[in-house]
């Protein structure tokens, strides 16, 4: 007879097989508006500051995880599903049977035990962030803003994939006023780019909208590039912050590149 963990192990893959489901189909929903978008107007491309085409990209590269995802629980369903039917054939024709059976259940195991390339490799490029300052969103999912803090990485756990942060200067409002640790999702967490790497850094065109410490602060807002390190023959960006407006105008400010980040979809502010 099987536990009860076994069957409460089966749903639970059933329900993340279920939003994995949705989440494909929302994804392809995009894809499609975007091709329609391209077919109506290819010219779009060649705008200054036009994204579509990363767009794309971005929207391609997280349906292919999806699917790859996809694939791996449907395999963990399919051993938790076999251990829990009925041996099958018994006597001579089992005796037949067994090594083939044998060799199945060690392919889906297999199937089971591998991760897909580009999980293994977001998963090991998490765990190497550990002592290294990172973005963070550290709101609920359903807040109403997004706040983004600088914070350090000090663990990151393989089986829960949560990574736990540190921010080490708490604002002045904050609880106790002390360091305070987090433990967050891998999508809640934005590595920066590799300060004495900026040659392999990919440039934020102009008019394009990313999330950037604010300075002075060791907090992200949404700003708008004005200014490329690149064009500007230093390590530096030049932003407008949204909200930032002092007598009736943006403020244009320096941040340099290694704490300028791509702006999260749906970003909140």
């Amino acid at each position: 007879m099987s536990s009860s963990p076994d069957i409460a192990g089966i749903l639970e893959n059933t329900k993340e097989l279920d939003r994995l489901r949705k989440e494909q189909e929302e994804v392809l929903v995009e894809i499609n508006k975007m091709h329609k978008k391209l077919q109506a107007t290819p010219e779009v491309v060649e705008k200054p500051g036009d994204t579509s085409l990363s767009k794309l990209k971005n929207l391609y590269i997280q349906a292919k995880e999806l699917s790859e995802s996809e694939v791996t629980v449907s395999n963990i369903l399919l051993t938790q599903l076999d251990s829990l039917l009925p041996s099958g054939p018994t006597g001579q024709q089992r005796r037949k049977l067994g090594n083939d059976q044998k060799r199945k259940r060690m392919k889906v195991e297999s199937d089971v035990q591998r991760v897909s390339p580009s999980v293994r490799n977001q998963i090991e490029a998490y765990a190497s962030l550990r002592g290294e300052q990172v973005a963070a969103r550290v709101t609920a999912d359903d807040a109403e803003k997004d706040e983004w803090f600088v914070v350090k990485v000090i663990h990151f756990d393989r089986d829960t994939k949560e990574v736990e942060v540190l921010d080490e200067e708490p604002g002045d409002d904050e609880e106790g006023g002390g360091q305070r640790t987090y433990k967050l999702s891998m999508s809640c967490i934005l590595p920066f780019p590799k300060r004495n790497d900026p040659a392999t850094t990919p440039e934020f065109l102009p008019g394009k909208p990313v999330l950037a410490v604010y300075p002075g602060t060791t907090a992200l807002y949404k700003a708008t590039v004005i200014s490329t390190p690149r064009k500007r023959k230093s390590d530096e960006y030049l932003l407008e912050f949204d909200d930032d407006e002092e007598d009736g105008a943006l403020p244009q400010r320096t941040v340099p590149f290694h704490k300028v980040v791509a702006l999260p979809e749906g970003h909140r502010q």
